[in-house]
């Protein structure tokens, strides 16, 4: 089997590529760089299917970022995220190619929804404005893999993940994800010897995140199997933690002993959304990293990240 990923230098990506090599897969992985490819460019996508014969697609590429980074630039995020989904899935169905893992993001729900968030909530009620624009692309393409499922009897599917953090993750205080964002945050404080770590919002807000190798070795062991899934999927932890918790984890492993204050002017986002992932048990899915491990695999990473990058 040929298959093509997109984003493979992106947290996911890499973690797919690394899980396939450590799994034995046999198949054969195709991921071009942005210099290689640029998805956005409509005939380069196209030119690129044409020239090699793929069974399988699965798209992980995206423009990502955290709360302020969807805050600054949400027609970037919302084009970009349209152009890019929409050539990729659409060039490949044109392209004869029968199987597509599509991946969303947990931010395609509703805000603040009353209970567990399940894939039949989608459009059920108005988004969290802090990321609509990459919401409303990640719906797109869910929905076009959806309409190509049911038009034409392929094989195209979307996985729902929670948060994600590990390996490969953006260790920026400012545009990072939560997780990095503190793993970042609280070093720097460590080591300059600072008293207190800023968190935003009063830390109350429940957050779900999964360590992305995780995920990545549920995809590589369903890449055959994705006409046996339903058409989304809900991939996740199961459980939920807030803010102040994960800080307070992060903390502990670096052995940072200083104070948390809490800026409650700043943005926050929902302050929940905890998915229902009973449909993924049944497909075979379970967790097998725990919070403390994952931050400690991802504290490692970014010491390492940190030694390149002086290197270099």
């Amino acid at each position: 089997m040929n298959i093509f990923l997109t984003g493979g230098t992106g947290m996911l990506g890499e973690a797919i590529l690394r899980m396939a090599t450590r799994s034995g897969l046999q198949h054969t992985i195709i991921s071009p760089t942005r210099h290689e490819l640029d998805l956005t460019d409509r005939c380069a996508v196209r030119k690129f299917y044409q020239d090699h014969n793929f069974d399988l697609v699965i798209h992980c590429a995206a423009k990502v970022g955290g709360i302020q980074a969807n805050i600054s630039d949400p027609v970037g995020f919302l084009t970009e995220n349209i152009l890019i989904s929409t050539h990729v899935i659409y060039e490949a169905n044109l392209a004869g190619v029968s199987s597509l893992l599509n991946i969303g993001s947990s931010c395609m729900y509703p805000r603040n929804p009353e209970g567990l968030l399940r894939e039949e909530n989608i459009l059920d009620a108005p988004l969290e404005p802090t990321n609509e624009a990459y919401a409303l692309a990640k719906i797109s393409s869910a929905k076009l893999c959806e309409a190509i499922s049911n038009q034409y009897g392929l094989a195209y599917r979307t996985f729902i993940p929670c948060n994600l953090y590990g390996e490969g993750d953006k260790f920026d205080v400012v545009n990072g994800h939560m997780i990095a964002s503190a793993i970042a945050k609280i070093y720097k404080a460590h080591c300059a010897g600072d008293s207190d770590v800023e968190i935003w919002g009063d830390g109350s807000a429940r957050r779900e995140f999964l360590y992305v190798d995780d995920i990545a070795d549920f995809i590589i062991q369903k890449v055959d199997f994705l006409s046996e899934l339903p058409l989304m999927l809900n991939i996740g932890l199961g459980k939920d933690y807030t803010v102040n918790e994960y800080f307070r984890t992060v903390a502990d492993v670096i052995g940072f002993k200083g104070n948390f204050v809490h800026n409650l002017s700043a943005p926050v986002g929902m302050s929940h959304k905890l998915m229902d992932i009973t449909k993924a048990r049944l497909c075979g899915w379970s967790v097998k990293t725990d919070l403390c491990d994952g931050i400690e695999k991802s504290y490692h990473a970014y010491c390492e990240s940190m030694k390149r990058d002086v290197a270099e």
